[in-house]
């Protein structure tokens, strides 16, 4: 089985760190899902799910019983998955935090986040970073420029509007979609829909 490591930091938009591990579930991948502490209290802020960091309950947090997720620790440095030796096809960090970017950026690794993305890069394996924050700093757009620099993919979580989304949910699944199809991961659900039937005439600015 493939791994995949998901790590959702302090920022707002956990839930896209949800929604893609519901999403992952379904699929034949070996899950390894880091959460930051400040990552618990937004969890709690925003989808009101009260989660321990020291026992973290990931059938809570998804809503349904998991597969093949394994947890980690984020204070635990020496994790299997902080080692260039475990395999894993990507690791995405959804939401990322500034903070969580920049360190990396900076080649700081103060935590197991940190650490993997570094062993990621390092080992030449897709880094996949979230953000959702705004407006953006100088400081963050150089952390982005040197983590893209690096290889990684920055993905901000912008949803696109040309496929007419309904629901928030439908808001959500456009940018898990969009991470999945960055990792080569099917997703059928998931319909990248042009601009069909545009007015050729109107130019876009």
């Amino acid at each position: 089985m493939k791994n995949i490591v998901v790590a959702i930091t302090g920022a707002s938009g956990v839930v896209y760190g949800q929604r893609l591990v519901q999403v992952l579930c379904e699929k034949a991948y070996g899950i390894h899902l880091i959460v930051s502490r400040a990552a618990i209290k937004v969890i709690h802020h925003e989808l009101g799910i009260a989660l321990d960091q020291e026992d973290f309950n990931v059938s809570k947090f998804i809503g349904r019983e998991d597969a093949h997720v394994t947890c980690y620790n984020v204070d635990d440095i020496a994790a299997q998955v902080s080692s260039g030796t475990f395999e894993t096809e990507a690791m995405i960090i959804v939401p990322c935090s500034m903070n969580t970017l920049c360190s990396i950026a900076h080649g700081i690794s103060s935590n197991l986040v940190q650490r993997v993305a570094s062993v990621n890069l390092k080992e030449g394996r897709k880094l996949v970073v979230v953000p959702r924050e705004t407006p953006l700093t100088s400081i963050h757009l150089e952390g982005m420029l040197k983590l893209s620099q690096a290889r990684a993919c920055i993905l901000p979580a912008m949803p696109g509007y040309y496929s007419h989304p309904e629901t928030i949910e439908d808001q959500i699944d456009f940018v898990v979609g969009k991470i999945l199809v960055s990792v080569g991961i099917e997703h059928p659900p998931f319909r990248e829909k042009g601009y069909k039937g545009w007015d050729s005439s109107v130019q876009m600015c």
